[in-house]
């Protein structure tokens, strides 16, 4: 019986907090690029999402009145494969490194600050 092997992930790995908090420093002058209305995510949503990920990597999407914010920010992040770096009022920030051409660098985990 052959065994087969699991194709390499794509998601990126767990960020660090010092990771996270430069990257809620690059997004604080950014504007939300894609707002969630109260009908909730949507899959037009997921898509927009995705797209700006794709053109941007780091976003800022606002959430109008959400019954519970940092669900519905768990959900936006698991449905693009981005990581959540942040959810600060009602404004998730989300991350997706770039395949081709990224264009944010990360602090590497074991650097000092």
């Amino acid at each position: 019986m052959a065994v087969s092997k699991d194709p390499a992930p794509t998601a990126i790995t767990a960020l660090t907090g010092r990771q996270r908090r430069h990257l809620r420093g690059l997004a604080n002058p950014r504007k939300p690029l894609v707002h969630v209305g109260e009908a909730g995510v949507s899959e037009a949503v997921v898509r927009a999402l995705d797209s700006a990920l794709e053109g941007h990597e780091l976003v800022k999407v606002k959430l109008q009145q959400p019954n519970n914010k940092k669900a519905e920010a768990q959900i936006l992040a698991e449905k693009s494969g981005a990581e959540l770096c942040g959810l600060v009022g009602h404004t998730v920030i989300l991350y997706r490194r770039r395949q081709d051409n990224p264009e944010i660098e990360l602090p590497s985990p074991g650097s000092p600050e």
